[in-house]
């Protein structure tokens, strides 16, 4: 099921009519924020990961 130029066309005259030509770009604005700040916050997350495992050389040798 994919969507066609049509489809595509009314989902956007349907949201403009719904949310008014001045809210959306708003909102696409806050969506681009929440991804870059989710984006960051995982890139943060791998980074800790990453510090937190040991070193094969760093490990006390017995």
């Amino acid at each position: 099921m994919s969507l066609g130029i049509a489809e595509i066309a009314i989902l956007a005259v349907v949201a403009l009519l719904f949310f008014g030509a001045g809210r959306i770009p708003k909102a696409m604005g806050d969506l681009a924020g929440g991804i870059k700040a989710f984006k960051r916050g995982m890139s943060e997350q791998m980074a800790d990961a990453k510090a937190d495992t040991p070193k094969p050389d760093s490990a006390p040798k017995a």
